[in-house]
């Protein structure tokens, strides 16, 4: 997880003609225009059940080196543990533990048995409840083979009105600031992974397009999970805050039938 985007005159046929075909190009599936409303042509193809050992693997990643449990690299205090009371209710945990690291809960699909990925053209559909504690790193992502990383979103409390919004396949970013997004709020997301575009929504508005996409065959697992910051970046937690957490009610992913 890492932090991370006309008017022109039209005076000839030509002119006309050439953006029409700009126009149908981004309204078409995966270019990056209008809503990504999961309609007659997409149908729910994962459902997250966080319970399912078949869908979600818990407390390691090969995000993190060697698999986990601690990543201090990416400046991250955690330590990822397989207790389900940390992430398999849909409340992701971390708590204090006395080396100074935090016991944090993840889950991914990377190694379940049912090895679910994401492609290009999904839409991807998340509830959330923001955490209030500084410190706190909440993220879904995506990852496979060492990169592929789309994040549907990462906040810090520190920054308490604002969403990151990455594609590390292609590099674009986006900090959305939005009053409803604050300390303790429940925020709608919804990612459309264009070949050409990835395009988030926040609260049923769309708020970045970054005209990247993610190539025609991507595909990726995805991570939920909860970190917390060691203090380079981000403010580490406070001396007297021994446990904090953030909630995802939904999550789904919707695909073209054909």
């Amino acid at each position: 997880m890492v932090g991370s985007a006309c008017g022109q005159t039209l005076s000839m046929d030509t002119d006309l003609l050439g953006w029409l075909g700009r126009l149908t190009s981004r309204l078409a599936p995966g270019g990056g225009g209008g809503a990504a409303v999961p309609g007659p042509r997409r149908a729910p193809v994962f459902t997250a059940d966080f319970t399912s050992p078949a869908q979600w693997v818990a407390g390691r990643s090969w995000a993190y080196p060697d698999g986990g449990p601690v990543n201090p690299g990416d400046n991250k205090l955690d330590h990822l543990v397989e207790d389900p009371a940390y992430s398999r209710t849909g409340v992701f945990r971390a708590t204090r533990r006395p080396d100074g690291n935090w016991d944090t809960g993840l889950l991914t699909t990377e190694g379940s048995d049912e090895g679910f990925m994401v492609r290009t053209g999904d839409v991807l559909e998340a509830r959330v409840r923001l955490p209030a504690e500084l410190g706190a790193w909440p993220a879904i992502w995506t990852w496979r083979d060492g990169g592929q990383e789309i994040d549907v979103f990462e906040y810090h409390p520190d920054n308490p009105d604002l969403l990151e919004l990455s594609n590390h396949v292609r590099e674009a970013h986006r900090y959305h600031r939005d009053p409803s997004v604050r300390p303790g709020a429940w925020v709608d997301l919804r990612v459309e992974f264009g070949r050409n575009s990835v395009v988030w929504w926040v609260n049923g508005a769309r708020v970045f397009s970054d005209r990247r996409g993610v190539g025609r065959g991507w595909r990726a697992y995805l991570i939920v999970n909860l970190s917390v910051c060691a203090g380079n970046y981000h403010p580490a937690p406070e001396p007297e805050v021994t446990e904090m957490s953030y909630e995802v009610s939904e999550l789904r992913v919707y695909r073209d039938r054909t």
